[in-house]
């Protein structure tokens, strides 16, 4: 649970650098534990009425003194103004942070509680907003404020999965989770144990049509085990996910958990045989929690309506590169999904047409916090025949605006301002353009460009209030759906167009002078599915119990299910230098051979490669052998704590029973270890490894004023790792035979192998009806006790 800085926006992606360990651990305070503890309870069941009577008596009035908040805009007053003549968005309907008149109010909701001038005002209004406000609008506009305030470094929130399960499990979980009684389960459970007991003892060929489905995979491994859809007590006393391990000897963590009462329940991605096509296979990868609440947070961290200056997300004078910074993740989004579709044999991905039909349906299977299901989209659907035309010609015009600004050169702006888009730093002003950022050097064409979009495809107007829910209108669900990663073809196709017209890197710019790779030596790569238990108490229905004033949080909820995961790996690098030297080694992997079996040159190929790491290394004379392991990236994180746990070491410190260092935050946004690498193949799935050694080149020392503890380096420059572009070398044209012939450069192939978890479920389980505990003593360092 140690809190490492956020280092890179994606996997590959701009590698970043954490502040270097130190001896030095900060104890929370009671202060701390105070606004902690109030973080954590004031979004528990939040679609349920607040049930804290101390924050119901604080939320009474939301404050509206204006000598209370450091500044107080437009936005607000016309937040204050919607409120009392009744035309917030009501509690129960779905919000859409991408549907224009939902964001206008959370804004304004936004404002006020970051602008608030102290915990005071700003408690008072959350607790208000919590009893008046949206669910869903609350939410997003609180995530805004705790990640943005500079005063409330190293606060945190449960995960959104956690607080929001609805955006991330099928509608099956959430209603079984909801319809979940204590004491109704537990005479059932006792008839079910005396009925299975003797049926799978005496009846070996039950039901066997039970076991078929289409594609048959990992997503419904209970199956194999002989269990059933519904709850189960929790054999061992904590949730499983891939670091229990380092808890479970731990005293005490033990006594934080033991009179916890812990059931779990299977849960499948979303596997709808009526829209079944090529894509449903990549469910397992779309639909990964991880992956999702990735692209959410990093949304929220620059979000696009946030100015850089007022929001910290420009590092003193030096732009913070948001632009740049956003653009990469796209691009590095759709290389790493491209990888996922190779291992399956699947090709290119299809760019979005907005007048031809769409080949790849998709029905999310889920239901928002308002019992409303989300529309779905039919196999071949026409986009046109449903979509606003108007709309569908602004999206047109700016696309068109600034395609033809980049192949001409220049950008003219409204005020009649011309900037040149040769320049490799013009990357900053396509991608705030592109994003519809505020810090776009033309907010007028683009502002809500990337909005509209989403709007459209989800068949919203632009005043439409109450819509259907649909993944598309919030960040936390776009990524489910296959539309998402065709539409940000559009987006990649601008990025590469621009990157086309710089001119390659010269031999001096990748080269380095007295600098060579010898050999590189790389562990098997191995993938497997394990399993994780998701926290969902926040789903549950019970009556909630106070004892002396203080929550009783004594039965926790948990989805059960299997996740794309991989053994930990290395490589051994060997340097020859003939100076000692500060250098920045990257790594990265791509595709060898495209889905047909075809070599992909490495000028076309260059667009698929995900950068794996990159850091600083002091090189010696002489030869260096350098050990980077995947348990070495700074920039990946492993599960999270759960909503569950964070809650009661919080409140066992809080109680005076255990001092609860600052750094056991974890970072919101660091991108899952476990999805560094696609799936690959049982045989083998060939892939390159490409290696690249540059001096080390920065404008500003990092670290200097940085702590680790507190923040995750939003704006701080600790991002970036030195001065070159996101995803150099690659990220323009190359000769392949030149960057083969660099000394400072490695290329290897490799294989990636996928190791079928579930193969001992084939056959005869010996201990069938029952889950088996011991599936994780084979894929973790550390067995459980």
């Amino acid at each position: 649970m140690k809190f490492t800085i956020v280092l890179l926006a994606l996997v590959g992606l701009v590698a970043a650098v954490s502040v270097p360990p130190t001896n030095k651990v900060t104890v929370a305070d009671h202060d701390f534990l105070e606004k902690q503890k109030f973080l954590l309870e004031i979004v528990y069941r939040v679609e349920d009425p607040l049930m804290f009577e101390e924050y119901i008596k604080l939320g009474q009035q939301a404050v509206h003194d204006k000598a209370l908040y450091t500044h107080y805009d437009s936005y607000m007053e016309k937040f204050y103004e919607s409120h009392k003549m009744g035309v917030l968005l009501p509690r129960g309907e779905f919000f859409g942070a991408l549907v224009k008149t939902h964001h206008k109010q959370a804004y304004g909701l936004f404002n006020y509680l970051y602008y608030a001038k102290d915990w005071e005002t700003f408690q008072r209004n959350v607790a208000w907003a919590r009893m008046h406000v949206n669910e869903g609008m609350f939410v997003y506009a609180l995530t805004l404020a705790v990640i943005h305030r500079d005063d409330f470094q190293g606060l945190m929130l449960p995960s959104i999965y956690e607080i929001f399960p609805q955006y991330f499990l099928n509608s099956k979980l959430i209603y079984a989770a909801e319809k979940f009684d204590y004491n109704t389960w537990s005479k059932y459970n006792q008839y079910e144990k005396e009925f299975n007991d003797v049926y799978y003892r005496n009846n070996k060929h039950h039901n066997q049509d039970y076991f078929y489905m289409r594609d048959f995979k990992t997503y419904q491994w209970w199956k194999l085990m002989g269990l059933g859809e519904h709850w189960y007590p929790a054999e061992k006393n904590f949730p499983l996910r891939e670091n229990t391990y380092e808890l479970v000897s731990d005293d005490k963590y033990a006594s934080f958990m033991k009179d916890i009462k812990i059931f779990w329940h299977p849960v499948d991605y979303t596997r709808d045989i009526e829209f079944f096509n090529k894509h449903s296979v990549l469910s397992y990868f779309t639909e990964d929690l991880g992956w999702n609440s990735y692209w959410y947070y990093l949304n929220m961290d620059y979000a696009f309506f946030l100015d850089g200056k007022t929001f910290g997300l420009i590092a003193g004078s030096v732009n913070s590169r948001r632009g740049e910074w956003w653009l990469h993740n796209i691009d590095q989004m759709l290389a790493r999904y491209y990888m996922e579709r190779l291992s399956h044999g699947i090709g290119e991905i299809p760019q979005l047409s907005w007048y031809h039909a769409f080949e790849l349906g998709y029905d999310p299977e889920l239901v928002s916090y308002n019992g409303v299901g989300y529309s779905y989209r039919k196999n071949y659907f026409e986009i046109q025949a449903y979509g606003n035309f108007d709309i569908l010609n602004q999206i047109q015009s700016h696309y068109k605006r600034i395609y033809g600004s980049i192949v001409s050169g220049v950008y003219t702006t409204q005020d009649g301002q011309k900037i040149d888009l040769r320049q490799p730093e013009s990357i900053e002003y396509i991608g705030n353009l592109l994003q519809g950022s505020t810090d776009s050097i033309d907010t007028q064409f683009f502002n809500d460009w990337y909005m509209l979009q989403y709007m459209y495809l989800a068949n919203v107007e632009e005043n439409d209030y109450e819509v259907t829910p649909n993944v598309l209108l919030n960040f936390e669900s776009m990524m489910r759906d296959p539309i998402t990663y065709s539409g940000a073809t559009w987006i990649t196709e601008i990025l590469r167009l621009f990157k086309n017209q710089l001119p390659s890197y010269t031999e001096e710019e990748i080269g380095l002078v007295g600098v060579e790779i010898k050999n590189v030596e790389a562990s098997e790569l191995v993938t497997y599915f394990d399993m994780v238990d998701i926290d969902v108490t926040n789903l549950m229905n019970d009556k909630m119990v106070f004892v002396d004033g203080s929550f009783v949080w004594d039965k926790s909820l948990y989805a059960r299910q299997m996740r794309l995961n991989h053994k930990p790996f290395h490589f051994n690098i060997t340097v020859q230098s003939d100076k000692q030297q500060k250098v920045v080694i990257r790594s990265f992997y791509g595709p060898k051979y495209d889905e047909y079996g075809r070599l992909i040159s490495m000028q076309r190929n260059r667009e698929n490669f995900v950068e794996l790491d990159e850091f600083v290394y002091e090189l010696t004379v002489g030869e260096n052998v350098i050990k980077r392991s995947s348990d070495d990236y700074l920039w990946t994180v492993k599960d999270r704590t759960t909503y569950t746990e964070l809650y009661h070491y919080v409140m066992a410190a809080f109680d005076g029973k255990y001092e609860l260092p600052l750094d056991i935050s974890e970072p919101h946004s660091g991108f899952p270890d476990r999805l560094l690498l696609p799936k690959g193949w049982e045989s083998g799935f060939p892939v390159q490894l490409f290696f690249h050694i540059a001096p080390y080149q920065a404008s500003v020392e990092q670290y200097s004023n940085f702590d680790s503890s507190y923040s995750s380096g939003i704006g701080s420059g600790t991002r970036y790792i030195d001065n070159k572009q996101f995803g150099y070398p690659l990220d323009r044209p190359i000769d392949e035979f030149e960057l083969l012939s660099m000394s400072n450069s490695y290329f290897m192939d490799v294989s990636i192998y996928h190791n079928n978890t579930l193969k001992p479920y084939y056959e005869e389980y010996e201990n069938f009806g029952h889950f088996d505990y011991n599936f994780y003593n084979h894929y973790y360092t550390k067995y459980f006790q």
